[in-house]
């Protein structure tokens, strides 16, 4: 059956549309919340589509009103899904630290109490918004991802996961370790609990250790102004077991660059023209 999608917002912008929609997830137990660009209907009757997972703190509309994707992606016929980075609501558990609860699901699937019943990102995207895209948007073509920070930890686990499902992978400033970093640790703990085996399953480094199967693209940006950089980010790690195991992964160095979004924007069509370039190949 067709998911129930209400739109909230439509905008014209370099001659596509972004949009904004509201569903209830049966995933998660609660309204979330999607931005979505499209490019010229007339001129990309099918467009492929790029997944983008944002960072802590985030929704929907960060990368929708920061980035300044829509214009290249426009011009190579791309669609943008956009979802957001957390349950959300009043019946939602959450707590005053920033880096926990509500804006920082970490796109796994939590198994502790109260964030089991609520904190299932990784199903709701592998599963429900997928089949949501497909049925009731039609985008039944090949598909890309990309995220920043907590969202490149996601994307690269999503594609880890399900290279089936995913053309080509890119991040910017990946937390890539999670389990051996604050950030990581901190969330692992309150969703996962003590089990170190079970942190692994969402652990890109650990993944791709351990990875098998047709292997996917990957592009990384990091700026070396970063300040999370040593303690939170650590990307050397991810390239030194990519080379281990002869996994095709880009880093790329960003001399001066820092952790914002004004750092997205700088090099967002690079990202896209690097998906395109496997998208149409598909």
């Amino acid at each position: 059956m067709p998911h129930e999608l209400t739109l909230l917002e439509q905008h014209k912008v370099f001659d596509g549309c972004q949009y904004r929609y509201r569903h209830y997830s049966t995933t998660l137990n609660c309204e979330m919340t999607f931005s979505l660009f499209l490019p010229n209907k007339k001129k990309f009757s099918s467009p492929p589509l790029l997944w983008w997972l944002s960072g802590l703190t985030c929704n929907d509309e960060n990368f929708t009103t920061k980035a300044g994707a829509q214009q290249a992606a426009a011009r190579l016929g791309m669609a943008i899904i956009m979802p957001d980075t957390s349950p959300r609501g009043p019946e939602v558990a959450d707590v005053k630290e920033w880096d926990l609860g509500q804006g920082a699901g970490f796109y796994l699937n939590a198994t502790q109490t109260p964030w089991a019943a609520h904190y299932r990102m990784y199903d709701y995207l592998n599963e429900e918004l997928y089949s949501l895209v497909q049925v009731s948007l039609g985008f039944t073509g090949p598909h890309a991802i990309a995220g920043h920070s907590m969202g490149g930890h996601g994307a690269l686990v999503m594609a880890l996961k399900n290279p089936h499902k995913f053309r080509s992978v890119s991040a910017f400033a990946p937390i890539v370790n999670p389990m051996d970093v604050p950030w990581g640790q901190n969330a692992f703990q309150a969703y996962l609990g003590n089990n170190r085996d079970l942190w692994s399953e969402w652990d890109a480094c650990k993944l791709m250790a351990d990875y098998q199967g047709t292997a996917l693209p990957v592009l990384i940006d990091q700026g070396d102004e970063d300040p999370f950089l040593q303690q939170q980010l650590q990307p050397e790690k991810l390239v030194e077991i990519a080379e281990k195991v002869n996994y095709p992964l880009t880093l790329r160095i960003q001399p001066g660059y820092d952790h914002s979004y004004y750092f997205i924007a700088s090099f967002i069509e690079e990202h896209l023209t690097f998906h395109q370039q496997y998208l149409l190949n598909a």
